[in-house]
């Protein structure tokens, strides 16, 4: 039996399939519910008086009509829809009822009583591949023949299909066909098509390039990787790592310690390619290269050295000294590349240096349910599992998605922009902004800190935004921050009791805005007062005050675009707030229509 929401007690190793996180041990799965009880599915039933089953459907749940005239079709529906669910995470089919007709009792129209469960059951197992074991259940309803068929599918290690060599995968309500391009992401995510552990050639040192291994383990030494690690010989260092197995290299110790004529022999897909862009469409230096992955890094941090020029910054006795872009978030952004490379599709790891930012892509796009918008907080994936475990070992990346994280923080608390990451079609590009380092941030972060108020991501991304903007609704925060909205609202709970932030409206129209104290001692420009949306009520009692100055002085009233100036409202709060005044002050007239429309006072 897999349990939904809890977490296996040997913390092992999980795969995603479609938003599902299933441990090796299939004992345990993270996420919603993937299958329903008979109790769950009859709770449901009286919603089909008030739509169609269809709209009930989820991507664990789907309804489907029996056919009564065809037993072989019924079968036959019965085994695509195993499929389907088992590709899909695994779900819940209810047999008997018509997808497609409100009303319970037309809609229910059931299965006869001379299907057997057991009948069924043996013909799922014979035909799919590999075997699917679902499991029935009866539910007795009052509709139709009386009884309706539940068919759970416990999620599995896909691919499968039926015994023809077909299938379909559940993708939301729909079953899809499992294409090409389907099949291989799921062997991706599940890791049985690891690319990189694969055996490639006998483990023999003239594969092996001793630069490329002194330049290993001297990274390795300055993440602290383990000294007696370290200290093994080349082969042995290797076969410790996981990457000789029974006598030979896989691809993964190539990339790690090979030649490059090794690398160009068995691992073709991989290499790089630097361009100093003098333009969008032109480049002023260009360097192509295929070499091994640590060679590979420290080449180009060496190309981009004299672009990434160093800010000192003087505290008291000390001097501070800043790059352009934090070396951490580069090496983030570099090893997260070449890790994360689809190497199976030809191109190289591409670094663009542009006037104003700094562009990393690989081939390859994001897996396992990963996008642009759930980055920051999603369980790590790993397209090439065999070289990212060993890079783990040798203290090179982080299994424990802490690579995006640090790469955020080391820009933000400097007073710049986060990276922007992007999926463009089987790629995936990281841009860094060129900008300059802001002192008073980081010497906040830095009192802050010695205080004992460590600053995370999320209340670095809130305060980046805060300085460009008036305020932010609890909404947009959690966008921003990719977390819910009970999240994000406990975080800035948390940074009003620091005097970070102050809140004003209430309920839906909460919003947020820097302290006045913070503010001056961020920008220091003087305008902390100006910039704020002001109270509701005292908004209404300033716009009044300026219609009644206006009229004594004989000058027109105020548009809506005036009024959001001096409030800071936007134009629908305008309209509720001039709607309300009009209610308390019979004197305020309406704008009338047009570009000219004013609201004015008239005693």
């Amino acid at each position: 039996m897999v349990l939904p929401g809890k977490r296996c007690p040997t913390a092992c190793w999980t795969i995603c399939i479609h938003g599902y996180y299933v441990c090796r041990h299939k004992i345990f799965i993270y996420g919603r519910p993937f299958m329903r009880s008979a109790a769950q599915i009859e709770a449901l039933l009286p919603e089909l008086e008030l739509c169609v089953a269809d709209d009930l459907e989820d991507q664990d749940l789907d309804f489907k009509q029996w056919d009564t005239q065809s037993r072989d079709k019924a079968v036959k529906t019965l085994v695509q829809m195993a499929v389907c669910m088992a590709n899909g995470g695994g779900g819940t089919v209810v047999f008997g009822v018509a997808d497609r007709v409100k009303g319970r009792g037309r809609a229910i129209l059931g299965v006869p009583p001379e299907i057997d469960t057991n009948m069924l059951k043996a013909a799922v197992y014979d035909q799919t591949d590999p075997k699917i074991m679902p499991v029935f259940e009866e539910l007795p309803v009052s509709e139709g023949t009386g009884r309706l068929l539940l068919m759970q599918i416990h999620p599995g290690m896909p691919p499968y299909t039926d015994s023809a060599g077909k299938g379909t995968i559940r993708i939301g309500k729909d079953c899809q066909p499992l294409t090409g391009t389907l099949r291989r992401k799921i062997g991706v995510e599940t890791g049985e098509s690891d690319y990189t552990g694969q055996l490639v050639a006998e483990a023999n040192p003239r594969f092996l390039s001793a630069t490329a291994l002194e330049a290993l383990r001297n990274q390795a030494r300055r993440e602290r990787a383990p000294d007696e690690l370290l200290r093994l010989g080349d082969i042995e260092l290797l076969r410790t790592l996981g990457l000789i197995k029974n006598g030979s290299l896989t691809r993964a110790a190539l990339l790690l310690a090979g030649t490059e004529e090794a690398i160009r022999e068995y691992v073709p897909g991989h290499g790089w390619t630097f361009l100093h862009m003098a333009s969008d469409t032109d480049y002023a230096n260009r360097e192509d290269r295929v070499s091994a992955l640590p060679l590979a890094v420290q080449r180009l941090e060496e190309l981009l050295l004299p672009f990434n020029p160093i800010t000192t910054y003087k505290q008291g006795l000390f001097h501070y000294e800043y790059r352009t872009w934090p070396e951490i978030a580069l090496r983030e952004a570099l090893m997260n590349a070449f890790c994360h490379a689809d190497l199976r599709i030809a191109g190289p790891v591409m670094v663009k240096l542009y006037r104003d930012r700094l562009e990393i892509s690989n081939n390859g796009g994001f897996i396992a349910g990963i996008t642009p918008e759930n980055i920051l907080h999603h369980q790590p994936a790993a397209r090439n599992p065999l070289l990212v475990e060993a890079l783990t070992r040798l203290r090179l990346v982080n299994r424990s998605n802490l690579g995006i994280n640090r790469m955020f923080s080391s820009l933000l608390v400097e007073g710049k922009e986060p990276p922007v990451i992007r999926e463009i079609g089987d790629s995936v590009l990281v841009s860094f902004a060129k900008r300059e380092f802001d002192a008073a941030m980081r010497l906040f972060v830095a009192e802050e800190a010695e205080k004992g108020h460590i600053l995370g991501v999320d209340e670095l991304l809130l305060l980046g935004h805060l300085r460009q903007h008036p305020e932010v609704d609890t909404a947009a925060a959690a966008v921003l921050c990719q977390r819910s909205e009970a999240e994000i609202r406990e975080r800035l709970s948390g940074m009003e009791s620091n005097d970070y932030v102050e809140h004003g409206g209430t309920g839906r129209g909460t919003y947020w805005c820097l302290s006045p104290a913070l503010y001056r001692r961020l920008t220091g420009d003087g305008q902390s007062e100006k910039r704020r949306r002001i109270d509701w009520d005292a908004a209404k009692v300033r716009v009044l005050s300026i219609l009644m100055e206006r009229v004594k002085r004989g000058e027109p009233g105020l548009s809506n675009q005036e009024i959001r100036q001096i409030t800071h409202f936007d134009r629908n709060q305008v309209y509720r707030l001039m709607a309300e005044l009009r209610q308390e002050n019979p004197g305020v007239q309406p704008p009338g229509r047009g570009q000219g429309a004013r609201y004015v006072f008239k005693q």
